[in-house]
C-alpha cells in the first residue's frame, strides 16, 4: 500500500499529524469494563441526549435481568428468526437440535428428566401442568393451590377450570408463606395436585420440601412454579421431589418488551412424559445411520383428533426458547450462580436500606431471594408514584396485582443489573 501511493514508511505517512495529536505514547485509559458495566456506562451518557432513563426495581413476574449482546447477534439470525413451525424434520434440522439443546438444558438447570420446548408463558405453564396432573393421577374434582402463587397464573387456572367439575381450592397465606398444617389439612386423597410458587410472588421462600412431602403422602402429584435464575442459588425442583416443574422463562435473555411475548418453562418425571403437552425433540439416527432430531410422541397435539389429543396446545415459543438457550450457554452454570448471588445480595441490599426509611418496613419475616415486599405506612401506590416521579420504577401494589386486599404492601425485585448508587438513590428520593 504505502509502495502504491509512494510513501516511504508509515511514520512518513503520519508526518502530516501534529506531533501532540498523534498516539504515540500511552494513553490515559480507564480500566476494562465488563459487558454489563459498559452498557451502563453508555446508557448513562445517553440520557444526556434523550432524558431521564427510569431505573427498573419493578416485580412481580418480569425482571430487568442483563442481556448479553450475544443473544440478539445470534438469535436474531435468518434460521432461527423466520424459521415456521418444523413440521418436516428433513427440512428443519437446524431448529430441531437448537430446541433438543434447550430441553437439554432445561432439564440440567431443574434436575428433572423431560422438558418439552415449550410452552406460552408462565401461567398457562401452570394451567397445563393442573391438567397434566389431573390425567396422571385420574383425580379430578379437587385442586389445591397456594394463595402465595402469582394472582395472574391463579386466575388463568381458574379459567381453565371454570367449565369442569373440579374444586379449586386455594389457601390464604397471610404470613407470605403458607402454613403446613392449613396445606396438609386441605390435600385429601381426592387431589390432583399441589401447586407452589418457589420464591412465591411475594419474593419469600415456602418450605418447598416439607409441601411437596405432603402431595405425595396425599397421592397427589406436586407441581413447583420456579424461577430459573433463583437455581443458581437454590436446590432444583428435581431436587426436593417436584412431579412437574414449570416457569416464566423471561429472566432467560428475553426482554421485558411490555409484558411479552414469553417464555413457558415445562419439565416433569419420565413417568409422566406421555401425558406432557406441547412439543417434545427427540435424537435418533436416519437409515444411512447419522444422527437427526425429529418430532417425538406426537399424539400430544394436533396430529390427531382433538378429543383423543393430551393437549390442545400445538405451536411454541420457538424464538425465544433459542433466546433462552443462548443465554444458558454463555453463562453456564458459574455464570448461573453469578447472578444468582449479585441479585441476591443485592435485594438484600436494598431491603436493608428501604427499611431505613420512616414509614416502610419488611412485610414478611421471611427468607428471600430477588424480590421482597415492604408494608408502606402511607400506602403502596403512594410510595409508587413518588418513586416514578424521581425517575424510578418499583411495584406492583399487591393490591393492584390482585395479590392482596391489604393497600400497604408493595414488591420490590432486584436484579444484577441495579447498582448501589441507583438503590442509595431511591432510598434518597423517599426519605424526602
Amino acid at each position: 500500500m504505502l509502495a502504491t501511493i509512494g510513501v516511504e514508511s508509515v511514520t512518513a505517512l503520519f508526518d502530516q499529524i501534529p506531533a501532540t495529536l498523534q498516539l504515540n505514547r500511552p494513553l490515559d485509559l480507564p480500566p476494562a469494563l465488563c459487558e454489563l458495566e459498559l452498557e451502563q456506562f453508555v446508557q448513562k451518557q445517553a440520557e444526556n441526549n434523550l432524558g431521564r432513563h427510569h431505573v427498573c426495581f419493578l416485580g412481580g413476574g418480569v425482571y430487568d435481568h442483563f442481556i448479553p449482546a450475544a443473544v440478539d447477534a445470534i438469535a436474531g439470525r435468518s434460521e432461527f428468526y423466520t424459521a415456521y413451525t418444523p413440521y418436516q424434520a428433513e427440512a428443519s434440522q437446524g431448529s430441531l437440535q437448537a430446541f433438543f439443546e434447550y430441553q437439554t438444558l432445561i432439564c440440567q438447570l431443574t434436575g428433572m428428566d423431560v422438558s418439552n420446548a415449550s410452552l406460552y408463558e408462565g401461567g398457562t405453564a401452570v394451567s397445563e401442568a393442573v391438567f397434566m396432573a389431573m390425567r396422571c393421577t385420574r383425580r379430578h374434582s379437587r385442586i389445591v393451590i397456594l394463595g402465595s402463587v402469582h394472582p395472574d397464573y391463579r386466575q388463568v387456572v381458574e379459567t381453565y377450570l371454570q367449565r369442569l367439575q373440579c374444586e379449586l381450592v386455594t389457601i390464604d397465606t397471610p404470613g407470605g408463606t403458607a402454613d403446613l398444617a392449613t396445606v396438609e389439612a386441605a390435600v385429601n386423597d381426592q387431589t390432583a395436585c399441589l401447586v407452589i410458587q418457589q420464591p412465591n410472588f411475594f419474593g419469600c421462600l415456602e418450605q418447598a420440601e416439607q409441601l411437596v412431602d405432603i402431595a405425595h403422602q396425599a397421592g397427589a402429584l406436586a407441581i413447583v412454579s420456579f424461577d430459573p435464575i433463583s437455581l443458581g442459588a437454590l436446590k432444583r425442583p428435581g431436587d426436593i421431589g417436584a412431579d412437574i416443574a414449570v416457569a416464566e422463562g423471561q429472566s432467560l435473555g428475553i426482554p421485558m418488551q411490555y409484558g411479552g411475548p414469553f417464555l413457558g418453562i415445562m419439565t416433569c418425571r419420565q413417568k409422566f412424559v406421555r401425558q406432557m403437552p406441547g412439543r417434545l425433540i427427540g435424537q435418533t439416527v436416519d437409515r444411512e445411520g447419522r444422527d437427526c432430531f425429529v418430532l417425538n410422541l406426537q399424539a400430544r397435539e394436533q396430529h390427531i383428533r382433538r378429543e383423543k389429543a393430551t393437549s390442545n396446545i400445538c405451536t411454541n415459543q420457538g424464538l425465544l426458547a433459542v433466546r433462552a438457550t443462548v443465554y444458558l450457554s454463555l453463562l453456564g452454570p458459574q455464570g448461573l450462580q453469578q447472578v444468582a448471588d449479585l441479585s441476591c445480595g443485592k435485594a438484600h441490599y436494598a431491603a436493608n436500606r428501604l427499611c431505613e426509611v420512616d414509614g416502610i418496613d419488611l412485610a414478611f419475616d421471611r427468607p428471600f431471594f430477588k424480590e421482597f415486599t415492604l408494608t408502606c405506612r402511607d400506602g403502596a401506590q403512594a410510595v409508587v408514584n413518588r418513586a416514578r416521579e424521581s425517575g424510578f420504577d418499583i411495584g406492583p401494589a399487591c393490591v393492584r396485582a390482585g395479590a392482596s386486599a391489604d393497600d400497604k404492601l408493595l414488591v420490590v425485585a432486584v436484579t444484577e443489573s441495579r447498582r448501589r448508587e441507583e438503590i442509595d438513590a431511591l432510598v434518597a428520593i423517599l426519605e424526602s
